[in-house]
């Protein structure tokens, strides 16, 4: 339907009014109620819960699936386009609708049924409720009011919807991302999940930061192994596998990868430390000269020691069969969060610096570098900032980085710049319920995410 004739059924009455709050949460409940799990085991996967999603998608947002092409990529991804009147550069807006599974010795734990999308207490409860499904409806009813009120974007906007983020990506926003490049297509900016609008993250900070994330960390998995020859624990050697094996792991544990403040930590500090009230304040504007001591307090907390450094964490540990019997190995697996800057290479280097001891031996099963960092002096940041302040007033927009993964490790090869900011407004309470039990959104911060999108699409692609 083109803009004149949209226009003309509005005046006659052909088209609905613009949705009630209650239709939208009502749409999101019952979106929650497929469960679209992305298992661990690739051989458990269950596509019919996937194929009745997009058929709910279709029924429930007529004027998206009317007027926006829409494809299926790489088995059950979505891609949508909605052309723009214009030649400038599109923009991309991406979120995904699979979930963790809810493990079922946890579901008597939970207030309401992990997948049963009740709407009670001022809350919409379910898994997907905070990660990601509400991205995911939230985009298509900013969307879909925008259409029913006659709105034409001067620049193509494409969403595109993964399958299986939780388990990587690797076969929807990796699918999507290729099938645009293919294609020649580029975005100048996109965006994805990863921060949100959280309190209390700096002590002096009265009013909420808005952290978009510019940057995400990358990651590596390492085997470190100590060998011998083994025998009955009725004779010992002075140090066995284990007892060499606990060595090194103390060694690796004890020196830390360095920290670095004035990378993105740095650029988070600027923007919030003229918000940041008495002595905490006073340091963070002054870190220039106090910059060891601000990088000694932020280093005392796991949560601010993440974005100072690549991070260690010993995992796993296995070595042994029998209580009477000397392993001839043990091997432990160690997970790194890989700062931007640091690379795989340096990880190893230093790994081996750390354990000095020739007869351990140090493997990368996997990993993946961290992620280019994303401009604050762009379009695309300075269209969030707008978003945000209009839709939450009170917050302190600032650049962040994203300490887990998201799709964006795909999508950011066709966009100039990459960001993760989801319109949530979390407490610490909220974030324990991601991939956790009671998982759920308030009703009320789900219409701002809702306006959020609206927002921002109306302002990056509007006529100008």
């Amino acid at each position: 339907m083109g803009r004149i004739a949209l226009l003309l059924a509005l005046a006659l009455g052909a088209l609905p009014a613009r949705a009630s709050d209650d239709d939208t949460v009502a749409r999101l409940a019952e979106a929650l109620r497929f469960e679209t799990v992305s298992p661990a085991d690739p051989a458990d996967f269950r596509p019919e819960p996937f194929v009745a999603f997009r058929a709910f998608l279709a029924e429930r947002f007529p004027l998206v699936h009317a007027q926006l092409e829409r494809e299926v990529v790489g088995g059950h991804s979505l891609l949508y386009t909605w052309r723009g009147t214009g030649e400038a550069t599109p923009i991309l807006l991406t979120a995904h609708y699979d979930v963790v599974p809810a493990a079922e010795e946890t579901h008597d734990a939970w207030e309401h049924p992990p997948f049963a999308g009740v709407v009670a207490d001022g809350y919409v409860w379910g898994r997907g409720a905070l990660d990601d499904k509400f991205s995911v409806l939230a985009t298509l009813e900013a969307v879909e009011r925008l259409l029913g009120e006659g709105f034409t974007p001067a620049r193509t906007v494409l969403l595109a919807f993964g399958h299986d983020e939780e388990i990587g990506g690797n076969a929807g926003a990796e699918a999507i991302t290729a099938e645009l490049e293919a294609r020649g297509v580029r975005a100048a900016w996109s965006l994805d999940e990863g921060m949100a609008v959280v309190a209390g993250i700096l002590p002096g900070l009265a009013a909420p930061a808005a952290m978009i994330g510019v940057a995400e960390k990358g990651y590596v998995q390492m085997e470190i192994t100590a060998r011998a020859a083994g025998g009955h624990s009725s004779l010992p050697p002075r140090q066995g596998a284990i007892g060499r094996l606990a060595r090194a792991i103390g060694r690796l544990e004890a020196e830390p990868m360095p920290g670095h403040v004035e990378t993105i930590a740095g650029q988070t500090l600027d923007a919030l430390s003229p918000r940041v009230e008495g002595v905490a304040g006073f340091a963070l504007r002054n870190r220039r000269f106090l910059g060891p001591i601000v990088e000694r307090v932020l280093s005392a907390k796991p949560a601010t020691d993440a974005l100072l450094r690549t991070t260690t964490a010993v995992t796993m540990v296995r070595g042994g069969v029998k209580p009477n019997i000397l392993p001839t190995s043990a091997t432990a697996t160690v997970n790194f969060r890989v700062l931007p800057g640091d690379t795989i290479e340096a990880i190893e280097a230093h790994a081996r610096d750390a354990i000095d001891d020739p007869e351990v031996e140090i493997e990368i099963v996997r990993g993946s570098e961290a992620s280019a960092v994303s401009s604050t002096d762009s379009e695309g940041y300075r269209a969030l900032e707008t978003a945000i302040g209009e839709v939450f007033p009170d917050a302190v927009p600032a650049p962040g980085l994203v300490l887990g993964g998201t799709d964006s490790r795909h999508y950011a090869r066709v966009a100039d710049d990459a960001y993760r900011f989801g319109p949530l407004e979390l407490t610490l309470d909220d974030t324990s319920r991601l991939h956790g039990v009671n998982e759920r959104i308030a009703v009320s911060n789900y219409g701002k995410a809702i306006d959020f999108y609206a927002t921002l699409i109306r302002g990056s692609a509007g006529p100008r």
